[in-house]
């Protein structure tokens, strides 16, 4: 079992950046990557980005490619996301999550709580 804790989600201006944090425990070792995914009211969770734990291969979503970044710190056994240049399409709540696909929600077994980011039109 991993256990996941978010934090950094909050309230940003149209054009801004915000960072999120991830910290992880338990049995990470188990996991092959690292991923984040965000749920609009209404809408279905969709993936962001992913980082595998073993090479550091990432992965992201056509939407924010060239604007987001996901990193590791193994040190701190912490993921990080950066979003810069922040739009109002970005308002969701953001999961962090753990298992051993790229970018199918269907991999990947453990889960955060969430931390909202919005983001004002």
């Amino acid at each position: 079992q991993v256990q996941l804790v978010e934090s950094g989600g909050g309230l940003v201006q149209a054009g801004g950046s915000l960072r999120l944090s991830c910290a992880a425990s338990g049995r990470t070792f188990s996991t092959d990557a690292m991923g984040w995914f965000r749920q609009a009211p209404g809408k279905e969770r969709e993936f962001v980005a992913a980082i595998t734990w073993s090479g550091g291969s990432t992965y992201y979503a056509d939407s924010v490619k060239g604007r987001f970044t996901i990193s590791r710190d193994d040190a701190k056994n912490t993921v990080y996301l950066q979003m810069n240049s922040l739009k109002p399409e970005a308002t969701a709540v953001y999961y962090c999550a753990a298992g051993y696909g790229r970018d199918d929600v269907h991999d990947f077994d453990s889960w955060g709580q969430g931390t909202q980011v919005t983001v004002p039109s």
